[in-house]
């Protein structure tokens, strides 16, 4: 199978981990010599229920023998979906209240940047730099590292960058700026986090020149911080939140939510403002539905922190120089690049399942899933402490 992956696939590096995968059940996953990796990674933040979850997994069953897709989006009543975005509105604040469904974060993004284009009559975006929204030509537009967007400009026009949490910056948002868009935390720079205030700074100044927030929670939401979504730390609420990612369960999807205001701007002037064939497909929703209503109704949320507590008193050791981020969305920080990848590949080998992030080549990713037990936590982190032993400065 691997030589058909490299001839067949198409690939997005060129030296993939290239794992052949048989089966994957709770916090493991199993490759086809029956090896178990522990995942510390969680298919980067999209299973926070980690793997073959039985009320996902029966969610997906029951909707199967009803019926797959039956008309492109928004047109059918359709009860998954249906049932999906009323359960978003209920533990989002009012103005939050009518969620559009598509097939990934990067299209909700595409989304979000369009209807706020539309709802202020505006072009000009203000992104940050080292940000990270998604690969499409728009989501790619706002991502702040020119590195990985070079070789495919021209890109939108008017858009800026400002640096996340340089409160001096936001000058820059003016009335002729549509939206400022990001990350609520920033996931491929490093898992920064808002210091002092900055997204309540942000959002008095989009308020003041009559610009949209959009706020980003693909990575951070879905309860990985500790809360159902990121912002809810920071006392910030965006006026278009996109999320995807752990959403689905393991399942593609992505959203985004604004109030029913902003929403009916994309049914007219012009018609199909924004339209998608599998958005809010029913098995994926269904799947969606299940995800959430374990993670609102159980109390993993509030374990999240807990466990970060819990990996933060484990992962102590002379190469760990910082720990970034909130809940169990973490990132150790290790002297260099080489001693990053010397680590994650030393404990694949271990049996543990760690990663990179897109653009801080010192940081390991930590994104277990929210279901990772304290003895699954305990004996992961016993996995990389002792792989560091190995490693010299």
């Amino acid at each position: 199978m691997k030589s058909d992956f490299f001839k067949y696939q198409a690939q997005t590096t060129p030296h993939p981990l290239a794992m052949e995968i048989s089966h994957a059940s709770g916090s493991y996953i199993y490759d086809t010599e029956n090896k178990a990796y522990l995942d510390f990674v969680a298919g980067v933040s999209a299973c926070p229920l980690g793997h073959n979850h039985p009320k996902v997994i029966n969610a997906i069953k029951a909707q199967l023998d009803n019926y797959l897709h039956v008309m492109v989006y928004g047109e059918y009543i359709q009860k998954p979906a249906v049932e999906l975005t009323k359960l978003l509105a209920k533990n989002l604040p009012d103005s939050l209240e009518k969620t559009y469904l598509t097939n990934s974060g990067t299209e909700a993004i595409e989304g979000a940047l369009k209807l706020a284009k539309r709802a202020t009559g505006r072009s000009e975006i203000i992104a940050a730099h080292n940000a990270y929204h998604g690969n499409t030509m728009g989501a790619m537009s706002v991502m702040g590292y020119e590195e990985r967007k070079q070789a495919y400009r021209p890109l939108l026009p008017d858009v800026q960058f400002i640096t996340f949490n340089n409160e001096t910056e936001l000058e820059h948002i003016t009335i002729k700026t549509a939206c400022v868009i990001l990350e609520t935390i920033q996931g491929g720079a490093g898992f920064i986090e808002p210091q002092e205030k900055y997204l309540e700074k942000v959002r008095n100044r989009c308020d003041a020149v009559g610009a949209l927030l959009i706020l980003d929670e693909i990575q951070p939401g879905i309860g990985r911080t500790g809360k159902l979504f990121g912002f809810e730390h920071y006392n910030c609420i965006p006026d278009i939140l996109v999320t995807g990612k752990g959403l689905g369960g393991g399942m593609p999807i992505g959203a985004f939510t604004a109030s029913g205001k902003l929403m009916e701007l994309l049914q007219d002037n012009p018609k199909l403002g924004h339209i998608t064939t599998f958005g809010g497909h029913p098995v994926i929703a269904a799947s969606a539905l299940a995800t959430l209503k374990e993670i609102t109704e159980s109390n993993l949320m509030q374990q999240a922190s807990e466990k970060e507590k819990l990996i933060r008193k484990l992962l102590v050791h002379p190469l760990i120089k910082e720990i970034r981020g909130k809940g169990l969305m973490l990132a150790i920080i290790m002297p260099s690049e080489e001693i990053t990848n010397s680590l994650i590949l030393k404990c694949q080998e271990a049996g543990l399942i760690l990663f990179w992030l897109l653009f801080e080549p010192k940081a390991v990713r930590i994104t277990p899933p929210l279901t990772i037990t304290n003895e699954e936590i305990s004996k992961g982190c016993s996995i990389i402490i002792k792989a560091l032993s190995t490693i010299e400065d």
